[in-house]
């Protein structure tokens, strides 16, 4: 019986096999409704009026205390801790020893010994291994993300986690807050007032405009929850369900769910020893039409997914080394992609064609059907030149998007191909049906993708139909 990840891997031969038929399914955003209105006037809300976000359950929370709490997080990230402080957050992307990014997450600096991380298991499992093995002066509470299927079991967090975004946004705030309130600098962290108690929060923001990110103890979260409801009203705030919350993404730009890049490497056995056999890393999966034998070809560095800016040679850190040695020029670069609608019109009518040929289900607004998604973005002669990543549907630009890291020479109005679905009628993943692949065609386009992407077609499909 295998304990341990390394187990699993030995085992298992080859890890491209084991997560591409992994029968974990889709991942879950878990016990929020997947809908209050309905998820197209959910997305709409988002950038016309406000939207309440409830990220109370999906994110792992872990709490690092302790003297050596800093160094930790420093010694683990590319990022510069200069400039960085109490009541400011990053977002925090950790790499291996072989510069490959691991996941990413937002670590908020609560007190001047105290962090939080909140995000993902990639980064968080990463931060427990090198707190538990790196002779640090820490203490380590690891609050899990909310079981995917709870089968009715109650449920229980430490904090509650909101987000209140859009145009309308500040209004509401500030009427829950009682009068005017300083519109911080970006993560920058402060406190308001929402039905007579103190909330921490955090300036974030969405389409240009400012919001904010609120948490406080679990119990109080109804009350809190219904307060800003109430005072948003006026303003047309909508509650954003579970089912559109993740395809915000497609409009900011970020991809959650590149893979680890622990699967391999000498650097790298003692932390797949570390890792449990039911761990995210050990259960998750790689859906989509790119397909490797070696799973280093997945891996991907932090200029690839757009994080470039972040990496910082101020400090040392893992992977540092391995990172000097990149030419960031020579790096693929993040885009968003715009789908053809008649390729998607094509996906669509083959649901209701039983004699025609059957392409993968495109759910609606997130396509998405693995942890890990990977599907191959070809040129015109076919050739691979990048990975579409994370797909969806924006009904605010009523366009199907992916976020893809491609090679830096395509530039942007270039039309492309996403290869849609997989080989052979799909892999065992519980998530894929009988199907055939399409070659959907596409336009690079900038992230973020809204407003700018208008611009960007003079070449393209929304302008000269294609011959």
């Amino acid at each position: 019986m295998a304990d341990n990840l390394e187990t699993v891997l030995n085992n298992a031969g080859n890890p491209v096999e084991m997560l591409r038929n992994s029968q974990l399914g889709a991942y879950v955003y878990p016990v929020v409704a997947p809908e209050f209105h309905n998820w197209r006037s959910e997305q709409w809300a988002w950038q016309h009026t406000a939207v309440l976000f409830d990220q109370s359950h999906h994110m792992v929370d872990l709490f690092i205390r302790g003297k050596d709490a800093l160094k930790l997080l420093t010694d683990t990230m590319i990022n510069s801790p200069k400039g960085w402080a109490v009541n400011k957050a990053k977002q925090y992307v950790p790499t291996t020893p072989y510069g490959h990014v691991i996941g990413d997450g937002i670590i908020f600096w609560l007190e001047e010994q105290e962090f939080v991380y909140v995000g993902r298991a990639p980064a968080a499992n990463w931060l427990m291994f090198h707190a538990e093995t790196g002779g640090y002066d820490v203490e380590i509470v690891k609050d899990d993300r909310s079981p995917s299927r709870p089968m009715g079991k109650p449920v229980k967090r430490i904090n509650w986690r909101f987000q209140i975004q859009g145009p309308n946004a500040w209004a509401i705030i500030e009427k829950l807050h009682g009068g005017p309130l300083e519109q911080l600098k970006f993560f920058n962290m402060s406190e308001m007032n929402i039905a007579g108690r103190k909330v921490r929060t955090l300036r974030h923001g969405m389409s240009g405009a400012p919001g904010l990110e609120i948490w406080g103890p679990y119990d109080e979260q109804d009350e809190i929850r219904a307060a800003i409801l109430e005072a948003g009203k006026e303003f047309g705030i909508v509650p954003c369900g579970s089912r559109a919350y993740p395809s915000n993404t497609l409009e900011s730009g970020w991809i959650p769910s590149p893979l680890p890049a622990i699967y391999t490497g000498d650097k790298l056995k003692a932390y797949r020893e570390w890792l449990g056999a039911d761990s995210y890393e050990a259960t998750g999966s790689i859906g989509g039409s790119f397909v490797s034998d070696n799973i280093e070809d997945y891996y991907l560095n932090p200029w690839e997914l757009g994080y470039g800016p972040f990496v910082k040679f101020d400090h040392d850190f893992h992977g540092r080394e391995a990172l000097e040695k990149i030419d960031p020029a020579a790096q693929r670069k993040k885009v968003t992609l715009a789908w053809h609608p008649e390729d998607m019109a094509k996906i669509m009518a083959s649901l209701f064609d039983p004699d025609g040929d059957q392409y993968k289900f495109f759910d609606v607004p997130l396509a998405n059907y693995a942890s890990s998604n990977y599907d191959a973005v070809q040129d015109a002669d076919g050739r691979n030149i990048g990975l579409s990543m994370f797909t969806g549907y924006s009904f605010n630009e009523k366009q199907a998007l992916s976020l893809a890291t491609v090679d830096p020479s395509v530039e942007v109005g270039t039309e492309v191909r996403v290869l849609w679905g997989e080989e052979n009628g799909g892999t065992k993943k519980t998530t894929v049906e009988p199907h055939k692949q399409l070659a959907v065609r596409a336009i690079v386009s900038p992230v973020p993708y809204s407003r700018v992407a208008r611009e960007a077609y003079q070449a393209g499909w929304r302008t000269t139909q294609p011959a």
